[in-house]
C-alpha cells in the first residue's frame, strides 16, 4: 500500500532532520558533515509512479553526479517517499540500481548506500537498535563519489571501526534515546 504524496519540502525537511540529528549529530557517518555544510549535498525527491520511472530518475541523478564537479555537487540523497515501502522490495531496487551504475560506466566512480525506514541487517531482529544506523524517514539511495570516500577514509584512520562504534553508541542510547532525536518515519508504525 502506497502513501499519499507528501510535498517535496516536507520530505526534504524530514530527511534533513534525520541527517542533522542522527547521521551528522551522532556522527554515524563522519564523512557526511563536510559536504552537508559546504552545500555540496543534493536532496532529490523522486516523483515516480512506477519502477521504470524511478529507475529513469535514478539514472538522471547518477548522470548529474558524473557530469558535475565535486566542488559543486559531491553527493546526492535520492529519496522515494511513495514507492518501495517493503524493505524486501527496496533491496531488489538496490540491485537494479547497481545495474544502472554498470550501464553508465560508473562502477568505481559512484557507490550507492541504501537507507530505509524498515532497514534490517541480516541476522538481526526487526526491532534491533543496530538497524537504526541505516533507518531513514523514507526509502533513500545515497549516491556517493568513490573519490570522496577515499579522501574521507584517508582522513579518518579508523574508518573500519565506524560500524562497530555506531552499534555500540546506539545500544548505549537504546530506543528511548533514539526517539528523543525526534526523527519521524511518515507512514510507518515506528516513531
Amino acid at each position: 500500500m502506497s502513501k499519499p504524496n507528501a510535498p517535496d519540502e516536507l520530505v526534504i525537511a524530514t530527511s534533513r532532520k534525520w541527517l542533522e540529528q542522527a547521521v551528522i549529530g551522532l556522527n554515524l557517518c563522519p564523512f557526511a558533515k563536510k559536504p552537508y555544510y559546504k552545500q555540496q549535498l543534493r536532496f532529490c525527491v523522486s516523483h515516480a509512479n512506477h519502477l521504470d520511472h524511478f529507475l529513469d530518475q535514478l539514472e538522471q541523478e547518477i548522470r548529474l553526479l558524473l557530469h558535475t564537479p565535486a566542488e559543486e555537487l559531491e553527493t546526492t540523497l535520492f529519496i522515494e517517499p511513495v514507492l518501495f515501502q517493503s524493505f524486501d522490495e527496496f533491496l531488489n531496487i538496490v540491485e537494479l540500481s547497481e545495474q544502472i551504475l554498470v550501464e553508465n560506466q560508473a562502477i568505481g566512480i559512484i557507490q550507492i548506500a541504501p537507507f530505509h525506514p524498515k532497514f534490517q541487517f541480516a541476522d538481526t531482529d526487526a526491532d534491533d537498535i543496530s538497524n537504526y544506523t541505516n533507518r531513514s524517514p523514507y526509502p533513500t539511495l545515497h549516491l556517493i563519489r568513490e573519490s570522496s570516500i577515499d579522501q574521507a577514509v584517508a582522513a579518518f584512520p579508523d574508518a573500519a571501526q565506524i560500524y562497530q562504534r555506531n552499534i555500540a553508541l546506539l545500544q548505549q542510547m537504546g530506543i528511548n534515546g533514539w526517539e528523543k532525536l525526534g526523527i519521524t518515519y511518515p507512514g510507518n508504525e515506528q516513531s
